[in-house]
């Protein structure tokens, strides 16, 4: 695995890669590596000749000073953690090189990004449409792939891959969870041992919520009963918790087509996101994605 920091570099070993006719699978990270982001770096291995992983916190997708400080910085453990995998580069770019002192250009994608995270967060996803596309051209990717516990991010990407008429194609990937059922991500890092027990309860309620609609239960109903049950576990807010048209994100009111369930809620000062399938005319959401039974 080699280390990389500048785009000119990464652009000659990129150039040479295709002149071969290797093809390259990306996987765009922000650091603080947990098993979900290895099994994205084991997908782009089965299916690229060449896997470039990378790491940069992007400021322009933090909407909080405090959270953007707070943010896991783990660049040596990182390393150490992709070693074994046998990636070819690890691309950590020095922020000039995404964001040079004269840079003026953002993307702003419309549709999927209203609402939700979209809502909460005020230019969250411009600083994400914005970072991709330059990670997405720097490294040249044919592949890229993305989970899908940041569902509405990966609806965006979409957006901007289509719109922008770049090469990539997009791969989705499973959410991949701790075994009580929390989706993984780099945030659960700041829960304390209390928080940690209190947090697979995001899940179970929209596994308990997905059933209900299966069942015939108005959305309205399962979706205001799941948030009480977020508060009386301990969560301190629930910022939405809502159905949503897959694959537009449009809100639903009746789940006579396919859609998610989304979920943003605070839990000891952290901001925890989950989403879930529900299926029309179906017991369960999904046989793959429930949540398991609580120990």
């Amino acid at each position: 695995m080699k280390i990389i920091r500048r785009k000119s570099e990464l652009r000659d070993l990129t150039k040479n890669w295709h002149q071969t006719g290797d093809t390259i699978g990306v996987v765009l990270t922000m650091g603080a590596l947990h098993d979900g982001h290895l099994s994205l770096v084991k997908a782009a291995l089965s299916r690229a000749d060449r896997v470039i992983v990378t790491i940069f916190v992007n400021p322009r997708q933090f909407n909080n000073p405090e959270d953007l400080a707070k943010y896991p910085k783990t660049e040596d453990s990182d390393a150490r953690i992709l070693g074994p995998l046998e990636i070819d580069v690890l691309y950590i770019p020095e922020p000039e090189e995404i964001y040079p002192t004269d840079f003026s250009t953002t993307i702003s994608v419309s549709g999927v990004s209203a609402g939700l995270c979209g809502g909460d967060r005020p230019g969250h996803f411009d600083g994400v449409a914005t970072v991709v596309t330059k990670l997405l051209l720097q490294t040249d990717a044919d592949f890229t792939f993305f989970g899908e516990k940041d569902f509405q991010q990966l609806q965006v990407v979409r957006r901007v891959v289509a719109d922008l008429d770049l090469k990539t194609e997009i791969v989705a990937c499973p959410t991949v969870r701790e075994d009580a059922g929390l989706a993984m991500a780099s945030r659960n890092l700041r829960l304390e041992p209390q928080a940690r027990n209190v947090a697979p309860g995001l899940g179970r309620a929209l596994d308990d919520a997905a059933n209900a609609i299966a069942r015939g239960e108005s959305v309205a109903q399962a979706l205001d009963t799941a948030r009480q049950t977020l508060r009386a576990a301990g969560f301190d807010a629930v910022d939405y918790f809502e159905l949503r048209g897959d694959p537009d994100l449009q809100p639903l009111m009746s789940a006579d087509r396919p859609g998610r369930l989304f979920v943003a809620a605070w839990l000891n000062g952290v901001r925890l996101i989950d989403n879930l399938p529900v299926k029309v005319g179906s017991d369960l959401p999904t046989g793959s994605d429930k949540m398991p039974e609580p120990a």
